[in-house]
């Protein structure tokens, strides 16, 4: 599995335990779109929009995208069309976030939750996959609605 990794220099050590994580563990492949040091701002919104671009053209399978609150990477990420971003601070709503809503990323907080809980909820999100079942015709639905709005604006 291709994942993409980003995060504002608030998250900085965040990620970087996060990609340790990931590299140990076998068959994942991770991406880092930075920050790449905590000396320099990096503003949330770059990071989040080029992980969700690259989940969105097909070049990451899941982004995983962390910043203070976690709350800024999500909205950022969902203003790409297709995308599904969620914010998740515990190992249930990682795993439900792909299971019931397909979501191709999850986002954390850095100073909302410790390294070992955000490890745990990395376990869950990239261990669950959606699959046709009582959600489907949800998503499709979000999926719709996203497609007839952008059809209204062009």
């Amino acid at each position: 599995m291709k994942i993409g990794l980003g995060c504002d220099h608030n998250a900085y050590e965040f990620k970087e335990e996060i990609k340790k994580y990931l590299e140990e563990k076998e068959g994942f492949e991770v991406v880092d779109y930075g920050c790449h040091n905590c000396s320099v701002a990096v503003d949330y919104p770059d990071v989040s929009f080029e992980v969700a671009q690259d989940v969105r053209n097909g070049k990451l399978d899941r982004g995983i995208l962390i910043c203070g609150t976690g709350l800024g990477v999500a909205i950022a990420a969902n203003k790409i069309p297709g995308v599904r971003a969620a914010t998740a601070h515990d190992v249930f709503s990682a795993e439900r976030a792909q299971l019931s809503n397909n979501a191709q990323i999850i986002t954390m907080g850095a100073q909302v939750i410790g390294i070992e809980l955000g490890k745990k909820i990395v376990e869950a999100y990239v261990n669950a996959h959606f699959t046709e079942g009582r959600s489907s015709h949800k998503v499709q639905k979000i999926i719709d609605k996203e497609s007839e709005l952008s059809n209204q604006l062009s």
